[in-house]
Order: structure tokens, then C-alpha cells, then sequence
């Protein structure tokens, strides 16, 4: 079974950000839960289909995504 799921660009971007920063939170857990699995997965997903992490103005446009979803 798969599920698809469709999000914005600024849905995309601001919660790759969230789940890399949260990853790097549980980098050294020895024990990672299946939680924790499925959200490095979900990571490697989003990593894979941004640009957007790897552009030189990110913080910008990080900060813009999440201006435009609170603004919403």
C-alpha cells in the first residue's frame, strides 16, 4: 500500500526544514523509534524533490514559505 500526498511549495519547504532540524535532534539516539524511521524517510522524500535546500538564498526563501502559510 502507498499513500500520496500532496503539498504546496511552502508546505514542502517549511516542513523539510522541520524534520531536518528534528533529525539532527535524534542523530544520536541509539534506539530510534519506527516514529523516527518514518520521518527520516519522509525527509529523504522531500530532499529529493526540493531545490530549494540547496539554493544559496534558502534562509530566504525558507523564511518566505513561512510567512505566506502563517499569513493563510
Amino acid at each position: 500500500m502507498a499513500v500520496m500526498v500532496t503539498l504546496s511549495d511552502d508546505e514542502a519547504i517549511v516542513l523539510f526544514d522541520w524534520l531536518a532540524r528534528r533529525s539532527e535532534t535524534l542523530a544520536n539516539d541509539h534506539r530510534p523509534s519506527a516514529e523516527d524511521i518514518a520521518m527520516w524517510n519522509l525527509e529523504a522524500l522531500l530532499e529529493k524533490a526540493l531545490a530549494d535546500p540547496f539554493a544559496p538564498d534558502y534562509a530566504e526563501r525558507l523564511e518566505d514559505a513561512r510567512s505566506r502559510l502563517k499569513a493563510v
